[in-house]
């Protein structure tokens, strides 16, 4: 995945958690050798919109638009969420996403407790960008989902002083408002603010859905959402806007110019009958767009494999086929989630020096059969449990389809009882 999207036969040297060489004899000896014969190898998929916290709800929050989704279900299981279940929550989600070859993600967690979180995920071995969710201003939310604007602002700031570059950098913290409909315009402005201030990113939804904003243009006085999000200060090159389905000409040029970066989750979008962004149009304008599953309660997938073969097939039926190819579904899974990140000189491609972010996809399956063209078998034929080796910083995470630190079946079964748990005291 470098700029010239070279395939290569060939050997990659990883040397204290960096890529050492591509493509040469590897030469000297080293500790380990893997036998890479019969796979791909690729950088590791990097998601850049997701909900660890609602990994636990999936199945609990089918078959509703998106507006009712959140107020009947998601805020509701989110305020019912304790220490103990988020963290189960957290590592079910890391065990999914470490077996499908996804190694960095950009996760939005709830309003509480996302110190868990970030403790969870320095176990897991993965790199991530993880932020509180911030909601100061909806009165449909349950009570432990509505915050005081300066404790919300207060507690996200000291979750960046205690977790920004943690585990050896694997660990980033962002700002999180949730959207402009659960946000006052004072909070929305402190975090563009604090944005600039402290260098961090800022992950929020943006024209998900029609009613989303619609409610958005009463609330603003007459603004689109991004237009909104614009006046407050937060459209710079460090907002990641998850969604933004439906964006005027006029926004999408906004977005062009300030250099905000898109996050396209078309399964969510389908599943929540949200509708198909204009992915080809924003590419067109130069505009950043990567790739992320969302959350578990409303996908309820995390494989990457799935997101890039939806990207590419939605297109198709929206303009015409190969209107965003195959190559460009694994470009947005990898180099895009990189640049979106501002990690684009740490991961997203195999290249001397980069971090040993890496996958092997297994070729060796009926389903992946001829295999004339390497990134029609990704995008279109290869599933997540095709991936045989996950790696990140070099320390092998996944192995023979197998976690080597984690126990998937503990997990599992965790993750049952504490959704049990969790719905009982959501009411639900």
């Amino acid at each position: 995945m470098n700029d010239s999207l070279d395939v290569i036969e060939g050997s990659v040297v990883v040397r204290n958690g960096r890529i050492e060489s591509v493509g040469a004899d590897p030469g000297a000896t080293h500790d380990l050798t893997i036998d890479a014969a019969g796979a791909y190898l690729l950088p590791g998929f990097i998601q850049t919109h997701i909900h660890l916290c609602q990994t636990l709800f999936r199945g609990y929050a089918d078959d509703m638009p998106l507006l009712e989704w959140l107020k009947k279900r998601i805020w509701p299981m989110e305020a019912a969420h304790t220490p103990e279940t988020l963290r189960a929550s957290a590592r079910l989600a890391a065990t999914e996403l470490l077996l499908s070859g996804t190694t960095t993600l950009l996760t939005m967690e709830t309003v509480h407790d996302t110190d868990v979180v970030f403790e969870e995920l320095a176990e897991t071995g993965m790199r991530a960008v993880i932020g509180k969710c911030m909601m100061d201003a909806d009165g449909d939310a349950p009570a432990r989902m509505r915050e005081k604007t300066s404790a919300s602002i207060d507690e996200s700031l000291a979750l960046h002083r205690r977790w920004h570059n943690a585990a050896n950098g694997r660990l980033r913290a962002a700002f999180a408002p949730r959207f402009a409909i659960s946000c006052s315009r004072e909070l929305l402005e402190a975090v563009a603010d604090l944005s600039g201030r402290e260098d961090a990113l800022i992950h929020t939804h943006a024209s998900e859905n029609r009613d989303e904003v619609e409610v958005v243009r009463r609330l603003s006085g007459g603004f689109s959402n991004l237009e909104y999000l614009a006046d407050t200060g937060l459209a710079t090159h460090r907002l990641c806007a998850a969604h933004c389905v439906w964006v005027t000409d006029r926004e999408q040029d906004l977005l062009a110019e300030r250099n905000v970066k898109v996050m396209h989750c078309p399964g969510s979008n389908l599943k929540l009958g949200s509708g198909i962004a204009p992915v080809v149009e924003m590419r067109a304008r130069g505009i950043s767009v990567s790739l992320g599953a969302d959350g578990a309660a409303c996908n309820n997938r995390l494989d990457m494999f799935e997101e890039m073969r939806l990207a590419a097939t939605l297109q198709a039926v929206r303009r015409e086929p190969g209107a965003l190819t195959a190559r460009d579904a694994l470009f947005m899974a990898t180099r895009e989630g990189a640049r979106a990140l501002g990690l684009e000189q740490e991961i997203g491609s195999i290249e001397t020096g980069k971090r040993a972010d890496l996958i092997l996809v297994d070729r060796d399956r009926p389903h992946l059969a001829p295999d004339p063209d390497p990134w029609s078998t990704l995008v279109y034929g290869a599933r997540g449990t095709d991936v045989r080796l996950t790696m990140v910083d070099g320390e092998i995470l996944v192995r023979d389809s197998t976690l080597q630190h984690l126990d998937a079946g503990a997990i599992t079964a965790e993750a049952r009882t504490a959704a049990a748990q969790l719905i009982r005291r959501a009411g639900i």
